[in-house]
């Protein structure tokens, strides 16, 4: 449970740990444009880890937990606790995010050469539905915890509580 990935492979069907929880959903990530402008791209790659470094430091900054994907466009899942967790970090000169935000948009600024992008979504409990087959915990249930599917949660429609 948490941030810390699991290699084990949990085989079966899984799913998130039954809780009440509302989670904030936060998919942030950047994009090389110009794969040559090494020096102008790298320093924007460079800032993520120092922030996730931190946030696994500090549990009450609200981070759950998070995945990533690598690629000319590079992809950052993370689950908050709330979205004032998200914005009071986003948000914190002492942090590791304000400081290399201001960078990009002094140095990056309208330039073209590297991309970064963000979305933000909050999501109930009752509005959420999760399964992981013969996988790690992973995503949801890696921030929530997880559950082996059984009578009652085999469908989406029971595992999803709004309907």
């Amino acid at each position: 449970k948490g941030i810390e990935m699991r290699a084990e492979v949990f085989p079966g069907r899984y799913t998130v740990a039954e809780t009440d929880q509302e989670v904030t959903v936060f998919l942030i990530g950047m994009r090389v444009n110009k794969w040559w402008k090494l020096p102008v791209w790298l320093p924007v790659a460079k800032a993520m880890p120092p922030m996730l470094k931190h946030l696994q430091a500090e549990p009450e900054a609200g981070l759950l937990g998070f995945e990533s994907w690598f690629g000319r466009t590079t992809i950052l899942l993370t689950y908050w606790t709330s979205p004032a967790h998200l914005r009071d970090f986003a948000s914190d000169a002492r942090a590791p995010h304000l400081a290399p935000w201001r960078r990009y948009m002094k140095e990056v600024g309208s330039s073209g050469d590297v991309g970064v992008w963000h979305e933000t979504f909050k999501v109930a409990a009752a509005d959420r539905e999760a399964v992981y087959a013969n996988m790690p915990r992973f995503g949801l249930a890696n921030a929530l915890g997880h559950a082996k599917i059984g009578p009652g949660r085999n469908t989406a429609r029971q595992r999803m509580r709004s309907q």
